[in-house]
């Protein structure tokens, strides 16, 4: 049975975060607001839990949902090879809409699906979602919704797609618009759009301007298959949102 937690009242916010953080640790899903869309999140190290978020969207191994992070210093834990070009997009961005797809540590023991060694990370700039994260550790998390739906924006689109699937519902109320996270592949020796969605590409580019490094758009031409299933959602929001949320 699924309960629904108002995060507009302080005196429930705490029973809230609690609740939802032992639903994570229990391996069930729980849905978060976040400064893009809603997501759908469980615990990244929990393999078990991971696939009941795959299954529950309709998602197969093949698109791995990204991760949410609740302080900058955890990519380090999390990536290998992180180009300076990298970090002085996620210091500029984050907390923020920028997903980026990185090299992810070879000893890192989870199962985010067919990830190729790679893993789409983001810090979301969300106040209750990065006090969920300090308690929690990193989340994957999807877009609050089913696979071919639109992301969900309020807490009732995702329940009424998501249903008793879900553990707990944190409802932060409607999200300013239904943008996901930017996707930057920084996997190679220059970045790479996959998706544009809340930050424009002039945006990264004039931020990567004294980097010496040339933005690539692949959102401008035709997307390969597996870039496009990358950058299909992010959670925030999700491996290379929504997540996409």
């Amino acid at each position: 049975m699924t309960t629904r937690y108002d995060l507009s009242d302080e005196d429930t916010r705490e029973t809230a975060l609690s609740a939802a953080t032992a639903a994570l640790r229990a391996g069930s899903l729980v849905v978060i607001p976040t400064d893009t869309v809603y997501g759908l999140a469980v615990d990244a190290f929990d393999a078990d839990a991971v696939e009941l978020l795959l299954n529950t969207k309709g998602r197969g191994r093949t698109m791995p949902p990204p991760v949410l992070i609740g302080a900058i210093g955890t990519l380090d834990a999390l990536a290998s090879q992180v180009q300076s070009w990298t970090k002085d997009l996620v210091e500029h961005y984050w907390p923020g809409p920028l997903t980026v797809v990185v090299r992810q540590q070879p000893s890192l023991q989870w199962d985010l699906g067919e990830t190729r060694g790679t893993v789409a990370v983001r810090m979301p700039h969300h106040d209750v979602v990065l006090d969920l994260l300090s308690r929690t550790g990193p989340l994957a998390v999807s877009s609050a919704n089913l696979t071919g739906r639109p992301a969900a924006t309020n807490a009732d689109e995702a329940e009424e797609m998501l249903g008793d699937a879900v553990e707990v519902i944190l409802d932060g109320g409607p999200t300013h618009d239904d943008l996901p996270s930017t996707i930057v592949d920084c996997t190679g020796a220059r970045p790479r759009v996959l998706r544009v969605g809340a930050i424009s590409v002039a945006e990264l580019r004039t931020v990567l301007a004294g980097s010496d490094v040339v933005l690539d758009d692949l959102t401008a031409e035709p997307v390969p298959d597996e870039a496009e299933a990358e950058a299909e959602t992010e959670t925030e929001e999700p491996a290379g949102d929504s997540p996409g949320a």
